[in-house]
């Protein structure tokens, strides 16, 4: 996914410049060159330092304390390789511990749907509200470092939507706690279209499954094949402001089976480094988000 670096960027074990950070961002989703704006996540929610303007704000003490922006999700060192997100920074939340939207037996599902994992795990393991946000990987300083349970940062939390740090989403009835039980979520790690793009089981290419959705764009990057639903903001190539898809394996549907696809995952819609409403991709006037995919 697009994971923007923020312009003002705290220097931290060798992430020392803005261009640095711009190059891991470009690694991950390839832009264009007029697509390549330094949006800003110190302007968002996201931001949870003590001067952030979200409404969750850490206060750090002593010698661990988090003075960046970018280290309640990244790290530049030690970070955590089953995270289908740069550099993560977190622990990921247990797959099979989440209920999903297919377990509510709609008859109109008919895209294969996989356990909760790729970027909707890194999402989740602030937003299931069962982690602390200070609880990282790797913190600032000397020796602050666990991959296995997390090291949690000193410090005190302001904010009526968390609790000690947990998202509690308690703020005018917020929706910043997802929580484990997803039923009530659009759904994620479920294929786009109802899958069926591999006519012959290897070359891109087969058709939709479900007419009433968008025919997704796919290219190969790094002998991978990526995809996207373009939202003609920039046509020119794959842009953060396109629905991306996310390649997970299917290993259930025929000639398909065990072949590369497109799922629908949390940062299909959302990009959490936009300063754009609710991180959206792109403004949701006249549901443009939603009839970006679906043909309604």
């Amino acid at each position: 996914m697009g994971w923007n670096w923020v312009a003002r960027a705290t220097t931290r074990k060798g992430l020392t410049t803005l261009a640095g950070a711009l190059a891991l961002a470009a690694a991950v989703i390839p832009m264009s060159a007029s697509a390549q704006t330094a949006t800003g996540i110190a302007a968002t929610k996201h931001n949870l330092r003590a001067d952030g303007p979200g409404e969750n704000k850490f206060t750090a003490t002593g010698t661990t304390g988090a003075t960046e922006i970018c280290v309640f999700c990244h790290t530049p060192h030690g970070a955590d390789t089953n995270a289908a997100v740069p550099l993560w920074n977190r622990i990921l939340p247990a797959a099979n511990t989440f209920t999903t939207y297919d377990q509510l037996k709609t008859s109109s599902l008919d895209g294969n749907v996989v356990a909760v994992g790729s970027v909707s795990l890194a999402c989740l393991s602030c937003h299931d509200g069962a982690t602390a946000m200070n609880t990282v990987i790797n913190a600032p300083g000397s020796g602050n470092y666990n991959k296995t349970t997390g090291f949690t940062m000193a410090g005190s939390w302001a904010g009526g939507s968390q609790t000690a740090g947990q998202l509690t989403g308690a703020v005018n009835g917020g929706i910043s706690l997802i929580g484990k039980d997803l039923k009530n979520d659009h759904p994620v790690g479920i294929q786009y279209a109802g899958g069926g793009y591999f006519a012959d089981g290897t070359t891109p290419g087969g058709t939709k499954v479900d007419a009433d959705f968008a025919e997704p764009k796919n290219k190969v990057l790094n002998d991978s094949v990526v995809w996207w639903v373009e939202t003609g903001a920039d046509a020119s190539g794959r842009q953060k402001t396109d629905m991306v898809l996310y390649t997970r394996t299917d290993s259930t549907l025929g000639v398909n089976a065990g072949k590369a696809q497109p799922y629908v995952e949390c940062a299909s819609c959302h990009d959490p480094h936009t300063e754009n409403t609710t991180f959206l991709r792109i403004a949701n006037s006249g549901s443009a988000v939603c009839l970006a995919c679906h043909i309604k």
